[in-house]
Parts: C-alpha cells; sequence; structure tokens
C-alpha cells in the first residue's frame, strides 16, 4: 500500500505528558508551537522570559514568511507591523552609487511583497497569543529549563518556574528554540562549525521625528566607507535603523552610551530630532551547528545557526526551520514515517543555512572592507560586473533552493524551489492559491497539458493522499481541453513557472518546496511512488 501523506489525528501511542516540548517562545518558538497546535500535536512551550522583549531586534522577513503565517491564520494580526523593504542602494568608498539590491518586480511569485520590515515587539506578541489559542497547548512563562535526560521512549525535562517551584515532564521529542546560547545544544555537546565571519557592529534603533526624515536617505542604503561602514534601514512607520561597524581599539558597551550614539550619527540627525530607541553592540557571526538531530532532541534557529544581518535572513531563517521540521516531526508522531525521516530536516536546513550564509558573508565582506586602495578596487570591480552602470541584484535570487535531502533523485532546476502562489479567480473572489485550494502535499498540473485528464495520475495521487490542484486558465482564458473543476489564476505566475521549468506537474511539499516535476505520465506516476517509498 503507498504512504498515505495526508495530514489525519495523531494517535498518542506514548504515556509521556506532551508529545513535543518546545523550549524558547521566541519567533521561531513560537511558530513551532502553532505549527504543531494546528496539526493537533500535545505541546507544551516554555520560555523563562514572561513578557516580550520590548525593543526591536529582527527587523526583516520576507513573503515565503509571510505565506506560513497566512497558512496559520495570523497573517493579519501581524500585517499592521510590516511595511514594504524598499532597494537598499550601495554607496562606494567616494559615496558613488556601485549597486543596489532590490526585490524581485510584480506579480509577485508568492502573492505577497516579497521583502518586508517589520516592528518585532507587537509581530512576536501576535505570535505567542496565536500559539496560545489552540487546543492541546499549553504555554508556560517564566518556566526555564534546568536538565534534561533522554531515553528510548522520551525526553525527560526538569524545569523551574520564576517562583522557585520544580517539577519535571516527559515528552516524544524536543524542540530547542532557545537561542544562540541554547543550554541543550550545549549540554548535547553539540559545536558550532565556524563559517569565519566575526566583527563588531553596533545596532541603533530610532523613533525619528516627522520633521526630520527628509535629512535621512529616502530608501535603505549600504555606506561602504572603508573609514566606517554603515548600513541604513527604513522601518514601519517612522522606525529607522542604523547598523555601524565599530572600529578596532572602540570598546562596544562604552559605543552604547547616547553621547556615543549621537556622535556617530551627526552626520544625519541629532539628538532633537528623534527618540534613541535601542543601541546595542553585537559581533556578527556566521556559524552553523555541526547536527541538528540528538535522539529525540532538534535544535531550531538560533540555537542552531547564527549568521550577518546583511539582508535581513536572521529570523526567516529559523522560521523556515520549523516548517521544515514540524510536517517531519508530525508523520513520525502519526507512525506514518520512521524516525529516518527526521534526518533529512538537518540534511536540508544545514546545507540551506550554509549555502545562504556562505552568500551573505560575501556581501559582507564587499561591505566590510576597510582598506581604502582595496575598497577602491572592489568598487571598480562591482561597477565592471554592471559594464559600468550599478546594477540591480534582488534579495530572492540571493536566498537558495533546497538542494539535497527529500528531493526527487530524477535531477531538476525546479527542485526544492519554492512553488509559486498565484491570486485565484473564485465564486468568492480573487483568493491566493493556498487559501482557495489547500495545502499539505499538492500535485499541481498544467491545466492545459495532457496529464490534466489522466485518470492514472489522479488516482494515484489520491492514493498518496494529495490534494490535486489544476490550473486551467489564465487571465480569463481557459486553456483548451482544460478540466471542469480546474481553477483560473490571474497573471500567469505558474503558466509562466511550468514554462520556465518545462515541465507540466510538480508535486509540492508541506513546507511549499518542489519536490519534483514532471511531463508525463509515466514519469509522475515513478515519481510517486518514490516518494512513497522514501516516506515510509
Amino acid at each position: 500500500m503507498p504512504a498515505d501523506i495526508s495530514r489525519t489525528t495523531p494517535v498518542s501511542t506514548t504515556v509521556n505528558d506532551f508529545q513535543v516540548v518546545v523550549v524558547g517562545f521566541g519567533p521561531s518558538g513560537a511558530v513551532a508551537t502553532s505549527l504543531l497546535g494546528d496539526r493537533g500535536i500535545r505541546t507544551l512551550a516554555i520560555d523563562r522570559q514572561r513578557g516580550v522583549y520590548d525593543k526591536p531586534r529582527a527587523i526583516a522577513i520576507d513573503h515565503e514568511i509571510l505565506r506560513l503565517l497566512d497558512n496559520l491564520g495570523v497573517a493579519e494580526r501581524v500585517r499592521p507591523f510590516i511595511a514594504p523593504f524598499p532597494a537598499s542602494q550601495h554607496f562606494g568608498a567616494r559615496g558613488q552609487l556601485i549597486r543596489r539590491i532590490d526585490m524581485v518586480p510584480e506579480p509577485y511569485p508568492l502573492g505577497y511583497t516579497p521583502s518586508m520590515v517589520f516592528t518585532q515587539p507587537p509581530v512576536e506578541a501576535a505570535l505567542r497569543q496565536h500559539a496560545q489559542a489552540y487546543r492541546g497547548v499549553t504555554v508556560e512563562l517564566g518556566t526555564e529549563l534546568v536538565g534534561f535526560e533522554q531515553s528510548t521512549d522520551g525526553v525527560t525535562l526538569h524545569l523551574r518556574s520564576d517562583d522557585g517551584e520544580t517539577r519535571t515532564v516527559a515528552a516524544d521529542y524536543v524542540i530547542a528554540c532557545d537561542g544562540a546560547s541554547s543550554g541543550m545544544r550545549q549540554q548535547l555537546g553539540i559545536p558550532f562549525e565556524d563559517l569565519v565571519f566575526d566583527e563588531p557592529w553596533l545596532v541603533v534603533d530610532l523613533q525619528v521625528g516627522e520633521a526630520a526624515l527628509g535629512k535621512l536617505p529616502p530608501t535603505a542604503a549600504q555606506f561602504c566607507d572603508p573609514a566606517r561602514p554603515t548600513s541604513f534601514i527604513i522601518g514601519p512607520g517612522q522606525h529607522r535603523r542604523f547598523e555601524i561597524m565599530l572600529l578596532p581599539g572602540e570598546d562596544p558597551r562604552a559605543m552604547e552610551e547616547p553621547d556615543q550614539v549621537w556622535r556617530l550619527l551627526e552626520k544625519w540627525l541629532t539628538p532633537a530630532d528623534a527618540i534613541l530607541w535601542r543601541a546595542a553592540s553585537y559581533r556578527f557571526h556566521a556559524l552553523v551547528a555541526d547536527q541538528w538531530r540528538h535522539g529525540r532532541v532538534l535544535l531550531a534557529g538560533d540555537a542552531a545557526h547564527q549568521q550577518p544581518p546583511f539582508i535581513g535572513q536572521g529570523m526567516c531563517q529559523g522560521i523556515r526551520d520549523v516548517a521544515n521540521l514540524v510536517w517531519k516531526l508530525d508523520r513520525v508522531l502519526r507512525g506514518k514515517s520512521s524516525v529516518a525521516l527526521l534526518d533529512t530536516y538537518g540534511e536540508e536546513r544545514g546545507a540551506h543555512v550554509r549555502e545562504l550564509t556562505t552568500r551573505i558573508k560575501a556581501i559582507g565582506h564587499v561591505i566590510c572592507e576597510r582598506d581604502p586602495v582595496a575598497a577602491e578596487a572592489r568598487d571598480a570591480r562591482i561597477l565592471a560586473e554592471g559594464n559600468g552602470e550599478p546594477r540591480t541584484i534582488t534579495r530572492q535570487d540571493i536566498v537558495p533552493p533546497l538542494q539535497r535531502g527529500l528531493l526527487a533523485n530524477a535531477p531538476h532546476a525546479a527542485n526544492g524551489t519554492l512553488f509559486p502562489q498565484p491570486w485565484i479567480k473564485t465564486a468568492k473572489g480573487r483568493q491566493l492559491l493556498d487559501a482557495a485550494c489547500g495545502t499539505g502535499w499538492r500535485l499541481v498540473i498544467d491545466g492545459g497539458s495532457g496529464l490534466a485528464a489522466s485518470s492514472i495520475v489522479d488516482g494515484r495521487a489520491r492514493d498518496l493522499g494529495m490534494r490535486i490542484i489544476r490550473i486551467g486558465a489564465v487571465d480569463g482564458k481557459a486553456f483548451e481541453n482544460a478540466p471542469q473543476d480546474a481553477v483560473a489564476e490571474e497573471s500567469g505566475v505558474v503558466a509562466r513557472w511550468f514554462g520556465r521549468h518545462q515541465c507540466a506537474a510538480a508535486i509540492v511539499r508541506p513546507d511549499h518546496y518542489v519536490f519534483g516535476v514532471s511531463t508525463d505520465a509515466t514519469s509522475l506516476a515513478a515519481m510517486m511512488s518514490e516518494l512513497s517509498s522514501r516516506l515510509q
């Protein structure tokens, strides 16, 4: 019998208190908890802090993350605190424009603005509130993990509340979202692999007065000045951020003092122009855990990796981690897949994080160049890449696809990419594909292809519990012989995707990554058989 890859009600076969404990209730932990709660998994989430930190730290998210939040039903609660991320202009050693980093143009591939900025405290509060609303989810704030042991039956966790009370709980699995200094990672003895980036920076967040906004750059900027590399980010509303490289001999703590901060900002602003919201010194690192799973404990978010912030992917990476992990953990808990499926989590995310971090490091090395002669050469090289003109690259092109793990054996450029999400015309009006047709495992078919009417393909997909989605029209023009149940997309996002990849069908995973693509019924049936076998 083929493996059923639909989401059905979990069947508990253990006597543990919880199926999953999430340690750390920051953004990654809160999203992990919601994903688990959405699947009906008995979950405990703990955090030693009771409240959300009231200062901004992360500042950027992208369309992949907003799609996941929309799937969970929390996107509308966070939208008031989100704004588009404008183009970032990079200025060279002499102040000349050398390149731009922007987002891909419309029609947007996932249906949302591709790059966004956000205000973390209210967004994090909304994510927490959403996670707490699920039946089967217990959240205990003011509770810290003081130790744990693993056995063949589960994980025993020793907890202490902030009133001094201690207790022990047992869980089938634990997701460690407990941050860069993760106590769980340290107790497991898992080292970080150093990807060799270590630079001291000062991060300054401001609420700028309306009258002073005109003193600042009109778009995001990287000032690649060897005397003092500086980043400028436009946040929502009047929130503005400067990231300022610290120089040799400067005391990071002393540089956080307001008089030092205003000295660094004097070319743009005075203390009368803005409220200093936060000034914090950091070392920008590039680190990846050597191991993502140790028995029944799985690392996620900053507990598993850290990267420089130059394209704003830190929080995105943590949410990608838990989106990749939870649907696999769900299958294992239901007894529908062996525990070996969990090994694909670290295989996929580890490779993805390393590749993206390598690309971010390359951008960082360009920005952080302190040698004036080398900076001049850098500027000339970057301009030469655009034939003497500043060229534009997109943030979305910087983020790589999945390159290994649970992907079809037959190699194809589409494998491991994010499947697009068009707007669909429905009886309820226009809806995004996920809302109109559902999520989970999907077989998406070009309604104009021969596969659209293949009963063999349909039967095999239904045996596997897949949703079958046929795209039968674009911009109101129906494909010839399109089935009655085909849906009509706006703007041709999926049609162009099929054309670009020269395929007629895509098997899409629950995390929206493409397992594999096909052009004919025979190869598609074989691919579905392969998927069934690998999910056992």
